[in-house]
């Protein structure tokens, strides 16, 4: 069951250390949870070990902590999860809603890029091969509660996509579905290079039988080359020093009213002021979507 109070996240993955982009997200979902006198989370997304940098776990927390972000409750690492995902799986499989797949990345992008069901009966054994979803409840469009009407490409969301990969991982569509679900979140504040995602995650939720949370795009901090700024695009860290000034500029990314005397503020009385003003910039209505 999910609580009737507010529980929101931060899940970074330990690819990197944060940089701005990752600031303004963990700064947005804290003061949307804290606005609302919630709990706000951390996750760390430890499930993919290749692209893990050692000690990057441990340097986000000193981040957050040292940028004033303090989290409720212990952090959740999915590296110790396994169990609960592979139980997820197993119901779902019971249910007769997964089928294995040994198609390889390559054919799929030569089909276009969306995975044409290849698989789906041709009752394929799992050595070697990926889990996918049969997708029975797609959904094509969503409600962001700042973006107002989401309208996802048909092909995208009817897509089957991957639960547990071929060399045996987890996927992240499983993982976060089952991780908000087993934390109470019920609104999840997150980028918007995730939006594609979310329809695919909504779809999970409900062959699972579970509650959706609601959802919160924010805007994506670009490059000077107008490319999202990322760890896998080698962002540079967040400074050392002062965190006054990058939290100065992260509120005025997300449209925030910040002090003239900011600057004869202490981190915490500008944090809370912050809270005080906070107020989730939505964008103009859409029409419907055409489905």
């Amino acid at each position: 069951m999910l609580s009737a109070r507010y529980v929101g996240r931060f899940a970074p993955s330990p690819s990197g250390d944060l940089h701005f982009g990752s600031l303004v997200t963990a700064l947005g979902s804290y003061l949307q949870a804290r606005a609302q006198q919630g709990l706000w989370l951390v996750r760390i997304e430890d499930l993919d070990p290749p692209r893990e940098i050692p000690g990057s776990a441990q340097r986000i927390l000193t981040t957050l902590e040292r940028y004033g972000l303090n989290w409720d409750g212990s952090v959740l690492y999915q590296s110790q999860r396994h169990e609960a995902y592979r139980a997820a799986l197993d119901w779902l499989q019971q249910q007769h809603l997964t089928y294995y797949c040994t198609c390889r990345r390559s054919r799929i992008q030569q089909l276009g890029g969306y995975y044409d069901g290849h698989c789906r009966d041709l009752d394929i054994g799992a050595e070697g091969a990926a889990v996918r979803l049969r997708q029975l409840k797609p959904v094509y469009h969503f409600h962001d509660q700042r973006l107002g009407l989401q309208c996802i490409d048909a092909a995208l969301a009817r897509e089957e996509f991957v639960l547990r990969r071929r060399d045996g991982l987890f996927a992240y569509n499983l993982a976060v579905v089952v991780d908000d679900h087993f934390q109470g979140v019920n609104q999840v504040v997150r980028g918007a290079d995730l939006i594609a995602a979310t329809v695919w995650q909504m779809a999970l939720y409900q062959q699972l039988q579970w509650p959706v949370p609601s959802y919160v795009h924010l805007p994506l901090v670009l490059a000077d080359n107008a490319v999202k700024l990322s760890k896998q695009n080698h962002a540079p860290a967040l400074p050392a020093g002062d965190p006054r000034p990058v939290l100065v500029r992260a509120l005025h990314f997300l449209h925030q009213p910040v002090a003239d005397n900011w600057q004869d503020l202490n981190l915490s009385q500008l944090l809370a002021s912050a809270i005080v003003h906070w107020q989730l910039q939505t964008v103009p209505k859409q029409a419907g979507c055409l489905v």
